[in-house]
């Protein structure tokens, strides 16, 4: 059962700081990264493009909604319904799309440009929004059942179990199974036969794209999400359906939430970006076009 506290006056404030940081940073650095995707597009090379939207919507919609819910809970001490349930969730439904997301870029990358195509952008388009759609549902079974519950540890509300041991483990199993694991094997065996050479994604061609980024993408969602799973895991080893410590369930939100503002720094290592964004941000609009002759007449 989760324990019912109040933060102390010193990790309080603590933690606001630390949550602000992350929201400013996560809702500045993608409303830049969406400005300079769409505003900047013939600057740098993105053949995929579709996965890195969705990806950047689903961290700026975390920033706006979940940080900010975070935030507010740990002040006013709670969370109420709806606003609970919709928070539980929108978390599982940002935390699906994004490894979806990543997913589909890995698979692109690896396909390369040799299979691209309407048909393959249809494919591509639809898995982008499968993962969001899965994400949805497999959120909304814990609201529809009534497991939701405000943890001050996670400064959010979270699946609360106080059933069956079968109930708990059935879900866990079945949500990591479709919603993470098995895309982030996806992604594992995509980058794996990248490494090889196998693909596309190694020709000479592609070094200027910015998928070149995936790999570090991949490293901060494995590194930032680490804490949430191990969590779970944790709970699901508990015949006696006890959380796992507060602080892991505390330093599962804080690092899944990081996530959200590395990414946008993650796409400034790219070069053809980083300058697009640059430009965009510190080019001076051109003055008003001064008069030119057109024409001489003589009197």
């Amino acid at each position: 059962m989760f324990t019912e506290h109040l933060w102390p006056g010193m990790e309080k404030w603590l933690l606001v700081t630390v949550l602000g940081l992350e929201m400013v940073v996560g809702v500045v650095g993608n409303s830049l990264v969406l400005l300079v995707k769409v505003m900047c597009r013939g600057q740098f090379c993105c053949r995929y493009w579709f996965p890195f939207i969705s990806l950047t919507l689903s961290d700026l919609g975390c920033s706006v909604l979940i940080i900010s819910g975070s935030m507010l809970a740990i002040l006013t001490g709670g969370q109420r319904s709806p606003w609970c349930e919709v928070v539980s969730l929108l978390k599982f439904a940002f935390i699906t799309s994004s490894i979806g997301s990543i997913a589909v870029l890995c698979v692109q990358r690896l396909i390369g440009m040799a299979f691209r195509g309407s048909a393959l952008f249809v494919v591509m388009v639809t898995a982008c929004l499968v993962s969001w759609v899965t994400g949805a549902v497999f959120g909304s079974i814990p609201v529809v059942y009534a497991w939701i519950r405000y943890d001050p540890a996670e400064m959010l509300c979270a699946v609360f179990w106080e059933g069956s041991y079968s109930d708990m483990s059935v879900y866990i199993l079945c949500a990591f199974s479709i919603c993470i694991f098995l895309p982030f094997l996806l992604v594992f065996g995509c980058l794996v036969l990248s490494a090889t050479g196998c693909g596309s994604s190694g020709n000479s061609d592609e070094e200027a794209d910015l998928s070149e980024v995936a790999p570090l993408l991949v490293a901060s969602y494995t590194i930032c999400y680490t804490p949430f799973v191990v969590s779970e895991l944790i709970l699901l080893g508990r015949m006696d359906l006890s959380p796992a410590p507060d602080w892991l369930r505390t330093l599962s939100s804080v690092m899944s939430y990081l996530d959200c503002g590395l990414n946008p720094l993650i796409y400034c290592t790219h070069q053809s970006f980083r300058e697009a964004g640059l430009a965009l941000l510190w080019t001076k609009r051109k003055p008003m076009s001064e008069p030119v002759l057109t024409a001489v007449i003589k009197h």
